[in-house]
């Protein structure tokens, strides 16, 4: 007797992105370290942390340094760097590719994301953000605009300095 087959590939898709987040995700992982670094922060409650991507937001003897955020980028398979545009329909329109975990659902491995301000334009080539506009960024600041991910989407997380990132009511930007 045959197995019956599924008929689209959405079945085989689905129990391939389960399989994955039971043997772990990475991202995922490491943006969980993330928010588990920016809590303990926020709550300053003088744990040490180990995870290299978010050592700075402790001082050496593990209290808070006053830092409660730690910037990153993603990219997709192809190396692009995953882009969010925040402040639609006002003055204050940017785009950017920096951003700060809100929340986390570690079962979905789907995240609140909120975007951060740079202090000057990104260069878009095409489709995609000119790595090389990304040097030209001295400061990111905090804003309310959030983004819903699914986590399991991405292949690579680099995390920045926290020191880069300013107060979410202090805009200062140059164009």
């Amino acid at each position: 007797m045959q197995e019956e087959q599924p008929a689209s590939n959405e079945y085989s898709e689905h129990h391939e992105s389960r399989r994955r987040r039971e043997a772990g995700s990475c991202i995922c992982d490491t943006v969980a370290a993330i928010k588990e670094a920016q809590d303990e922060a926020d709550d300053n409650n003088g744990r040490n942390c180990r995870n290299r991507c978010v050592d700075s937001l402790l001082s050496p003897n593990g209290n808070n340094n006053g830092l409660d955020t730690i910037p990153f980028v993603l990219q997709n398979k192809k190396g692009h760097y995953f882009s969010a545009t925040g402040g639609i329909g006002t003055n204050d329109c940017f785009q950017t590719v920096f951003f700060r975990v809100e929340r986390l659902d570690k079962d979905s491995c789907c995240a609140t994301l909120s975007m951060l301000l740079p202090d000057c334009d990104l260069d878009f080539d095409k489709c995609c953000v000119d790595p090389m506009s990304l040097c030209d960024i001295d400061a990111l600041e905090r804003t309310r605009h959030c983004i819903e991910v699914d986590l399991d989407c991405f292949c690579a997380i680099q995390c920045l300095d926290p020191n880069l990132v300013g107060d979410i009511d202090n805009h200062h930007r140059h164009r």
